[in-house]
């Protein structure tokens, strides 16, 4: 079940790493860690506030466990800001187990004169990265 929480009740929060930065994401089950994840790493990227959602993109991915699906989803979104521009700031993950995730993820094409930069985020990594299904967390280390 999803929690209507608003964009300033954020459930992640950041942990200090020597030269990345961490992020451990949490929710009601683990669709709405992964999107929280997602959620938080944009976040770091840029003021979401400033974000609409007017472009979508449907994202399906398939891996051989949670690890590698958390891998790949966060950085299948910065590789379509990377390629495509668009900042995301709503994520739903509709399906979501050990081989497969699928989700619509919403934002708008970065614009330099609404959009600042805050933090580059080059990759998500595998150091320390971690699913903890029971307790619907996430942990993940972002190169920066």
């Amino acid at each position: 079940m999803k929690s209507n929480k608003s964009m300033t009740e954020k459930k992640f929060r950041l942990v200090e790493h020597t030269a990345d930065i961490g992020l451990v994401a949490y929710g009601n089950c683990l669709n709405e860690a992964f999107e929280n994840a997602a959620f938080g790493m944009f976040s770091i990227i840029t003021d979401l506030r400033k974000v609409k959602p007017t472009v979508s993109r449907a994202i399906s991915i398939r891996e051989d466990s949670y690890e590698d699906l958390l891998f790949e989803w966060l950085n299948t979104l910065l590789y379509h800001l990377d390629v495509e521009g668009i900042i995301f700031r709503k994520f739903n993950v509709s399906t979501i187990n050990d081989r497969c995730l699928s989700a619509e993820c919403s934002g708008e094409i970065f614009d330099p004169n609404r959009h600042t930069i805050k933090t580059a985020v080059k990759s998500a990594t595998y150091h320390l990265l971690e699913v903890n299904r029971s307790k619907c967390s996430v942990k993940v280390i972002l190169d920066v």
